[in-house]
């Protein structure tokens, strides 16, 4: 070998060790990110404004109890965007948010490496306040729940230490009660007195009636509130001298609701200067009191000094039950990029649980959340639209694990000293930062943790800006974030995790398809009529995939009145008058129900209401749900253009009339479109 053969060998080694030096190998540690509960939920809120604030972008990550509600609700390739939103809108109505993922990204130009903080928070949707009459419900789904306690979900943590939320919708709707009458605030006693029948009651009325008359004597006779009350140090009944502002009152514990009824009553009817209240405490309980008087005019007085007192503790109520929301309106104040990994069904879900209900329609949807988020950066675009990228990740797919493991090696595998030969040529360089303590070796994290995913996502995305040519250190981040070479991903989601509909652009509401990857059924059929499409259900049982394929493909879609009608391949369709179709707009109408039947044929019935004896529309918004029987029906349905197109891998569900059972796996896989 030549001095030229070593020349390569000797710079590659001296390369390791000068790197070796510099960065000392160490021995890698669990990874670092901070855990948030209810527990230590103001601290870290208090700490994640710092970061937020200093940050150049931010990634998110969630995990929910499920994807969808029925089968029929997976992300179909001949889903239209509108009806794809439709899918996404009922899976984040119907099932929750356990964990959010918020990872604060930051370059450090003296390091010449991003700064990711990562934050996992429990979230769980509790019930705070006793005036939310709100009641929060939603689905799990088996696979999803079981899927997290493969990766060590902690449910105990989410449930019992998770942090509650309020929405900006409820929020606003409590805001409006404060001003309303309450019946928990106004125990005025207008309410005429009952007839007392139980013997129980009257006894109790008795005592209490003698009780509150000699604490009252006291005031007045005396001038003390120090009488010896009524009762035992055996009884469950409390009664405590104390002063509402100036104003002695006697607090009232230990009572039933009936019996403070009772009591109200009574100082309604023998004591005219005695005002039953219930008064919110510090504490966020509430309290009840007997409050003395002056005069009869003086009532107004207290009543307004109880609603002040009132309102006041309620609205730090409210501001306690926002809980993480105060995150998400931290995102949207500060204008920050949130950087998301195929996540149209986490923004929807963010939407909801945090802004309130999703719009009707994916175009008032797309309209509030540019609102709401100044920029939304999706790394699976990134990766669909751009061929170098594409090249990098080879048929590893594009999945956030796969991705983040061939584009980011380095941090993938943990890190062991940045000379390691696992750093390719122009690997971005990210150091961990938790509690003020920065980490540069660990072992990879939990996937589906979402701490961890976020950071993942984060990575990806500065790794992706690299080989788009993005220079971090040649300008301030507040210029490569708004960079030419991001612009055309910037605000472009796909809605459908399958990515089949193309983009949707955040900014116009327009679904945006060049050079954002197309479906493979857009490559292989181009532009499809939507309003050409039909959808079929309730085949005979028997029939196999090849079967219905043929049937439709052998029909001359010509009405012959003559008996050779009789053999039309059609008829296979019709054996047993079960089988139906609807158009397009009725397949959206139906994904639109917040019904889920578990069989499409059960949810379309369902929706559609008895079938029909006619091809008339049964419903505004459906045209022509009809029942293919007879023929008449679905030749009016598959009469409409001049040729017929078998789409296959495009699902159609094939159902028996009975149970619905799909008895062959191919019949799910075809569809027509005309």
């Amino acid at each position: 070998m030549t001095a030229r053969n070593h020349a390569p060998a000797l710079c590659r080694a001296l390369t390791r060790a000068m790197s070796a030096s510099s960065y000392e190998p160490t021995t890698p540690s669990s990874f670092p990110s901070k855990t948030v509960t209810r527990s230590n939920f103001e601290s870290s809120l208090q700490s994640l404004r710092r970061h937020v604030k200093d940050a150049d972008f931010v990634a998110i990550d969630l995990e929910m109890t499920g994807v969808t509600s029925a089968p029929w609700r997976e992300s179909f390739e001949f889903d239209r965007h509108d009806v794809s939103y439709l899918k996404v809108k009922d899976s984040a109505e119907k099932f929750a948010v356990l964990q959010v993922g918020v990872c604060p990204f930051r370059w450090d130009s003296e390091r010449l490496a991003f700064i990711a903080q990562p934050h996992n928070f429990y979230v769980f949707p509790r019930k705070e306040l006793p005036r939310d009459d709100s009641s929060d419900e939603f689905l799990c789904q088996t696979s999803s729940i079981n899927f997290l306690a493969e990766y060590r979900f902690d449910f105990n943590a989410c449930i019992r230490e998770g942090v509650s939320y309020l929405s900006r919708e409820k929020e606003s709707k409590l805001r409006r009660q404060l001003d309303e009458p309450s019946n928990l605030w106004h125990n005025s006693g207008n309410s005429k007195a009952r007839q007392t029948v139980s013997i129980v009651d009257m006894l109790f009325t008795e005592r209490m009636k003698n009780t509150i008359k000699e604490w009252r004597r006291s005031i007045l006779q005396n001038g003390t509130c120090q009488s010896q009350l009524d009762g035992n140090s055996n009884d469950v009944h409390r009664f405590e001298t104390t002063f509402f502002g100036t104003r002695p009152a006697l607090a009232l514990s230990g009572f039933t609701a009936h019996q403070l009824k009772l009591i109200r009553l009574i100082s309604t009817k023998y004591f005219e200067d005695l005002q039953f209240v219930s008064v919110s405490a510090p504490d966020f309980q509430v309290k009840r009191l007997l409050v003395f008087r002056d005069s009869v005019s003086d009532k107004e007085l207290l009543m307004n000094d109880v609603d002040d007192e009132n309102r006041k503790f309620e609205e730090i109520k409210i501001n306690s039950a926002i809980g993480f929301r105060h995150v998400i309106d931290l995102l949207s104040s500060e204008k920050k990029s949130i950087i998301g990994h195929n996540c149209f069904l986490d923004i929807a879900h963010i939407y909801k649980k945090f802004f309130g209900a999703l719009p009707r329609d994916v175009e008032d949807f797309v309209t509030s959340v540019n609102k709401h988020f100044h920029q939304i950066i999706d790394t699976k675009v990134i990766l669909h639209s751009n061929l170098a990228l594409q090249r990098r990740l080879g048929n590893s797919g594009t999945s956030l694990s796969s991705a983040f493991v061939k584009l980011c090696p380095q941090i993938a595998v943990g890190y062991k000293g940045y000379g390691s030969d696992l750093v390719f040529d122009g690997g971005v360089r990210v150091e961990v930062e938790v509690e003020n303590e920065r980490s540069t070796s660990w072992t990879t994290g939990a996937k589906h943790d979402a701490g961890y995913d976020a950071f993942m996502t984060g990575c990806l995305f500065a790794q992706a800006c690299h080989h788009l040519g993005i220079d971090f250190k040649g300008q301030p981040p507040e210029s490569w974030v708004r960079d030419e070479l991001l612009h055309k991903y910037a605000n472009r989601l796909y809605i459908s995790w399958r990515n089949s509909v193309g983009a949707i652009d955040l900014v116009t509401g327009k679904m945006n398809t060049e050079s954002l990857g197309l479906s493979s059924l857009k490559k292989k059929y181009g532009d499809i009529s939507f309003e050409n499409i039909v959808l079929m259900w309730g085949f005979p049982s028997k029939l196999k995939g090849r079967e219905i394929k043929d049937c439709i493909c052998k029909e001359t879609l010509e009405r012959k009145d003559d008996a050779i009608t009789v053999l039309n391949p059609l008829w296979k369709l019709l054996e047993g008058g079960s089988t139906s179709t609807v158009d397009y707009e009725g397949y959206k109408e139906i994904c639109r129900s917040r019904m889920s039947e578990a069989v499409f044929a059960d949810q379309a019935n369902a929706v559609l209401g008895p079938r029909p004896t006619s091809t008339r529309p049964r419903s505004e918004g459906i045209r022509n749900p009809a029942t293919l029987n007879p023929v008449d029906a679905v030749l009016s349905s598959l009469r409409k253009s001049r040729s017929t197109t078998i789409v296959e891998g495009c699902s159609l569900f094939k159902e028996s009339s009975g149970s619905g059972r799909v008895d062959d796996p191919s019949a799910e896989q075809i569809g027509s479109t005309y």
